[in-house]
């Protein structure tokens, strides 16, 4: 894949708002297909899976949510998924990202952020890659969420899931904790420390039952993952 030029699928039913979007996306150089229409768009992602897929939430058809939640069920890679919505509400967010939402825009938004937000959403989750990732013991199914260690299934809660998918799609490099916080809550991080007990529980699940620690501390850094035998 050409880094700076990506295939893009746009379901938006604000044809307004949506020919702005497509006119912006194509004044750059990528491809955009669009669909209106909920049922539509989720056919066209499962028939040809995008680099980055722009949803609505509110749709004629099928809703934003359900089809973010039946493209994870159906599909056989992981279509990055940024969601375009006027709910800013964290509950709003908590909602889309269990049904596997990657990444939030609240509209209004800068074209500028837009473009950058697709950019980084295409580079982070290795397009077109499967679903299954392997990290020595560690596999991940990114469409389901569920983990495992040495065949053993972890059972983790939401947050700490989203941290392990997070530093494994990143991995071998080091996870700066701003990055880490900005991924998982944007720009609504609560005000105490939000990582502290996420990764406390993270650990129990992930280390403390094997032998040798996957979950690394880069002291001054931030956390990676370490590939056990």
């Amino acid at each position: 894949m050409d880094a700076e030029r990506l295939r893009l699928l746009l379901i938006e039913d604000n044809l307004p708002l949506a020919s702005a979007i497509v006119d912006l996306l194509q004044a750059q150089g990528h491809q955009v297909d669009f669909a209106a229409d909920g049922q539509v768009g989720l056919r066209l992602a499962l028939a040809t899976p995008p680099d980055v897929l722009l949803l609505d939430v509110g749709l004629p058809g099928l809703d934003g949510i359900t089809l973010c939640r039946r493209l994870r069920e159906c599909s056989d890679r992981h279509v990055p998924v940024l969601m375009l919505t006027a709910r800013d509400a964290i509950d709003d967010k908590l909602q889309g990202f269990a049904a596997g939402v990657d990444d939030y825009l609240v509209k209004p938004f800068d074209d500028a952020e837009l473009l950058a937000r697709c950019l980084a959403l295409a580079r982070r989750h290795r397009v077109g890659q499967p679903n299954l990732l392997q990290i020595g013991a560690l596999s991940i199914d990114r469409r389901s969420g569920q983990a495992w260690r040495a065949g053993t299934a972890l059972e983790l809660q939401q947050v700490p899931q989203r941290i392990l998918l997070a530093l494994a799609e990143a991995w071998p490099r080091t996870v700066t904790r701003s990055e880490l916080v900005q991924r998982l809550w944007g720009d609504e991080a609560p005000p105490s420390d939000p990582l502290r007990s996420h990764l406390y529980l993270l650990r129990q699940v992930l280390d403390r039952p094997f032998d040798g620690e996957m979950l690394r501390t880069v002291h001054g850094v931030g956390f990676r993952l370490e590939a056990s035998p």
